[in-house]
């Protein structure tokens, strides 16, 4: 027989119902025997591959990136059923534009075919609580277009368990420039000045009030006079004395009016002389963030996927070895890139499953690793405290051995 006869016979029992009743429970077992280990919580998807599997196979550009979607659907599932919260895919890069405008409307118009099997399977995503975010600059998507991404967005915004980032329009570079952007404006605000003084509670006629009601009290109670002499004169008459008397309260009340009077007209003659108030003082100069507070996690919490985990898996198809703009700053150390020769609709759960297990064995290899390390940190410790104890121990017996004095015994001649 041929090989092509061989294909159609091995496609023809592969879909009868006894073996995708066999294919579905080992696909469990796999996927259950997966969760007994760690599992990575960010995985991300460039998916590369549906023109050329269309090209290879023969059929519609269109039928390519439908086949492709049907892989993705799937991938999901395993993702979802393996334990990832974040699932970030690549639909649509800001260089795509440059095309032309045919091919560019053409793909937006695959990525509104894309976004509305989404929403046809909501079920997928209402199974796992998982739902959908548009990352990218929306005033770049036509109105039509962003109409099918808003209710995307709308139907799973209840979702809470997953999430699906779908990148569109995005390039890494735009969304680290809008970062940058928008913590130069953050720190180019003032900081709030928490120290001003409060304005007095007290208008400035009830302070005249106070004090004209404190001087009549204090002229009510005033003490008697003293009479003084005069060391020429000697004691006076009791006329000239109540002269005197009449004279002193007369002059006492013309101080207690020039005080009422200076007190009343104290905000006026300060008005009037150009001085100013405490409201119209010169205000203290404005205080911003210091620069060097600026820390990777400031530009962090500016970027699309913010409340996201990093990325601990990015996986591309097609044998492309490069990240074309994306998820850049994403990736950090201990991020796995991967790069499968398999055309994107061909990507299935058997080429994703050895990526996932040798992602599982690194990271328990690194564990391993640095429980050894830490082991052999204690070991270290205990090792300089023990030796440290016994040098202590030996200097101490040391010192005993110097102090001790052999008695000398006395021989009577």
């Amino acid at each position: 027989m041929t090989s092509r006869h061989m294909s159609h016979v091995r496609r023809w029992l592969l879909s009868s119902p006894p073996a995708e009743w066999a294919l579905n429970q080992l696909r469990e077992m796999l996927i259950g025997a997966l969760r007994q280990g760690p599992v990575p919580k960010h995985v991300a998807f460039v998916m590369d591959g549906n023109r050329r599997y269309a090209k290879t196979h023969r059929i519609e550009t269109v039928e390519g990136h439908n086949l492709g979607f049907e892989a993705l659907a799937k991938i999901l599932e395993v993702c979802y059923k393996s334990g990832v919260t974040h699932v970030t895919i690549y639909a649509f890069s800001i260089e795509n534009f440059k095309r032309t405008k045919y091919e560019v409307d053409a793909l937006m118009d695959m990525a509104k075919i894309k976004l509305k099997q989404l929403v046809q399977h909501g079920d997928l995503l209402d199974r796992y609580g998982a739902r959908i975010r548009i990352l990218g600059q929306r005033e770049l998507i036509k109105p039509d277009v962003l109409e099918a991404v808003d209710k995307a967005v709308a139907m799973t915004a209840h979702n809470t368990k997953c999430v699906l980032n779908v990148c569109f329009p995005y390039t890494s570079r735009e969304e680290i420039t809008s970062a940058v952007r928008e913590t130069v404006q953050d720190f180019s605000r003032p900081i709030p000045d928490t120290n001003k003084e409060r304005p007095s509670p007290f208008r400035q006629d009830r302070i005249t009030n106070t004090i004209r009601s404190q001087q009549q009290q204090q002229q009510q109670h005033y003490p008697n006079p003293t009479y003084l002499q005069t060391p020429e004169k000697g004691l006076q008459s009791p006329s000239s004395s109540t002269t005197s008397l009449s004279s002193s309260f007369s002059e006492h009340d013309h101080d207690v009016s020039s005080v009422s009077t200076s007190t009343t007209l104290q905000h006026d003659d300060i008005t009037s002389s150009g001085l100013t108030t405490p409201d119209k003082q010169k205000q203290p100069p404005l205080q911003y963030p210091s620069p060097e507070l600026i820390t990777p996690e400031t530009l962090t919490s500016h970027m699309y996927t913010a409340s996201d985990p990093p990325i601990d898996l990015l996986i591309r198809t097609s044998g492309v070895s490069r990240l074309s703009d994306f998820m850049l700053w994403q990736c950090h150390q201990d991020t796995q890139i991967v790069f499968l020769d398999v055309l994107w609709p061909d990507f299935d759960l058997w080429s994703f499953l050895p990526v996932l297990w040798e992602w599982q064995w690194r990271v328990r290899k690194v564990g391993d690793a640095d429980q050894n390390e830490e082991t052999m940190d204690e070991r270290r410790k205990s090792t300089k405290s023990k030796s440290k104890v016994s040098n202590r121990g030996a200097k101490s017996s040391f010192v005993s051995e110097s102090l001790s004095v052999s008695p000398v015994k006395v021989h009577a001649s």
